[in-house]
């Protein structure tokens, strides 16, 4: 390849041109802020899309992966893995969950759920079953497998043919539901708030008449908390919000506080579907990867930071409404703990770039909501602090009626 084409294709970057990156290379962290490589500073409601949810650097997970870098990186699942070992057991120990399968992202987890809930049909019950049902408007992951199960097509241009099984549900509308299962369904997986569909919290009575619904015909129920997991909506997991124990359910971004992990939880009945052999990871579950998960938890449970999260997160909320509700951009300001959104009459991406600018560092969530991912122990100030500049900039942008 050319120089000329290579400069073309990415600017010169050696890196393929696959996220439209903003101008800002950030290269320090602590607590809820950041710094640039001018030393500008940056008040981050963005977690890094939720993933630093005890905010940047907290001491005792770096204090943990210090330890174990000093002594151990990695010898495979082939070995027992004593970090991998605590930390499943601080999961199932703090869920309605009995197995516990590490991997290294949210879709490889998702991707381990879609094949569990398959073999577990086929190879347990054996009936065949294949089909997983989703919803218009989700988000699953990147991989052929979890692109597909996603409810967005955008995500789908130019990667036909799609793998078979899977299909789409319009949200909220039972009727739809219970036709789609059939006895080809599988499993039916769902996130209880779409994130990167909008900031969309589900139905709580629509949820329950799901998990009915699957029990009764013997469907599986996944739950999708790659982002909502973890504290993030103000409990550890938000299906304890809704007095629901899905069969198997996903969790990545949080879960490790930055460093790369997921994993994928099941009841102990679905064990059985995954023998030696049948799934694996090369990275999943290391000795480091785990060693972070395990600090994470540990440091989560001893902060209260989910019940942090859901009182800031109520907070975070009031002052947003009291401050923009009189704004004719906003339309809304939903969420639930410090998963929150503000829907808008239009593209957000000026109020996104202004925020950049004056220090606050926000995401969009589709085209028309801003996002605001704060870390879970966030303080009231620095909350106080991203209300007022998300307020002046409404405000300054409405009037210059560059918001339309």
């Amino acid at each position: 390849m050319s120089d000329t084409n290579k400069q073309a294709a990415n600017e010169g970057s050696s890196l393929f041109p696959t996220y439209a990156r903003y101008p800002i290379a950030l290269v320090k962290g602590e607590g809820s802020w950041l710094w640039d490589d001018q030393g500008n500073q940056y008040l981050d409601f963005m977690c890094g899309i939720a993933v630093t949810n005890l905010g940047h650097a907290p001491k005792p997970v770096k204090d943990a992966l210090v330890k174990q870098l000093g002594e151990l990186w990695h010898v495979s699942n082939l070995f027992h893995i004593p970090n991998q070992e605590a930390a499943a057991k601080l999961l199932t120990d703090n869920s309605h969950a009995d197995a516990v399968f590490f991997c290294s992202t949210g879709a490889e987890a998702n991707e381990a759920a879609i094949k569990l809930a398959r073999r577990y049909q086929q190879k347990v019950k054996g009936n065949g079953r294949y089909e997983i049902l989703t919803f218009a408007q989700s988000f699953h992951g990147r991989t052929l497998a979890t692109l597909t199960a996603t409810g967005q097509e955008k995500v789908k241009e130019g990667f036909l043919p799609l793998p078979e099984g899977f299909r789409y549900i319009p949200l909220h509308d039972i009727e739809a539901l219970e036709a789609a299962i059939t006895d080809k369904t599988a499993a039916v997986m769902i996130e209880t708030i779409q994130a990167e569909g909008g900031v969309i919290p589900v139905d709580p009575a629509y949820l329950a008449h799901l998990a009915k619904l699957c029990k009764e015909r013997g469907v599986l129920l996944i739950f999708d908390e790659i982002q909502t997991g973890m504290g993030r909506t103000g409990k550890l997991f938000s299906f304890e919000h809704y007095g629901i124990e899905p069969d198997i359910f996903t969790l990545a971004k949080g879960l490790g506080s930055g460093f790369p992990v997921g994993a994928m939880l099941a009841k102990g009945e679905l064990a059985e579907a995954f023998p030696a052999g049948s799934h694996g990871s090369t990275f999943g579950g290391t000795p480091i990867a785990t060693a972070a998960v395990k600090a994470t938890i540990e440091m989560m449970l001893r902060e209260n930071a989910a019940g942090r999260a859901a009182e800031t997160g109520e907070y975070l909320v009031s002052e947003l409404r009291a401050k923009l509700g009189g704004n004719p951009f906003v339309k809304d300001v939903r969420g639930q703990g410090l998963l929150v959104g503000i829907a808008c009459a239009g593209p957000v991406a000026p109020i996104v770039a202004e925020g950049q600018k004056r220090g606050l560092l926000v995401i969009t969530a589709g085209p028309d909501v801003v996002r605001l991912l704060p870390n879970l122990l966030v303080s009231r100030e620095e909350v106080d602090q991203a209300v007022s500049i998300l307020a002046s900039i409404f405000a300054d942008l409405t009037a210059a009626a560059q918001l339309t």
